[in-house]
């Protein structure tokens, strides 16, 4: 069962300077970094309240984000969701007709599993599934 929103992904450039500006806004002294080899990407993000805003930017001139970036420009990517049984709702999701990126679960940052929905099925929004642990 999708539960609560886990984070706002956000498409940048240069994450650097994302930092500093997101840093100034939200008053924002540390962050939370990784790098998803999987997605060819770098993230660096905080927490608003409950929800976790994650700044990504490509590692690789092929990853997804560096192809949105190219295309749409730097902005909100995606809305996560978090579930208790990721494969399960893919399952569910997939039954009831929903066009699936991923069919099954895969290691993203946070020690998450995640997988995305198609936005043509979900009116524009790429929204993105997780959950904890990185084995489903």
């Amino acid at each position: 069962m999708i539960s609560a929103i886990n984070h706002i992904g956000i498409a940048v450039r240069d994450i650097e300077a994302a930092m500093q500006l997101f840093g100034t806004i939200f008053q924002v002294e540390s962050f939370h970094r990784e790098i998803v080899e999987d997605q060819k990407v770098a993230v660096a993000s905080f927490s608003v309240g409950d929800v976790i805003i994650e700044l990504t930017a490509p590692t690789d001139a092929e990853s997804p984000i560096a192809k949105f970036i190219e295309k749409r420009g730097e902005g909100i990517h995606h809305i996560a969701f978090s579930t208790d049984n990721i494969n399960a709702e893919l399952a569910r999701l997939d039954a009831e007709g929903i066009r699936l990126v991923d069919r099954e679960a895969k290691p993203g940052a946070h020690d998450m599993l995640i997988a995305f929905l198609h936005p043509k099925s979900t009116n524009g929004v790429l929204m993105e599934l997780t959950a904890p642990g990185h084995s489903a």
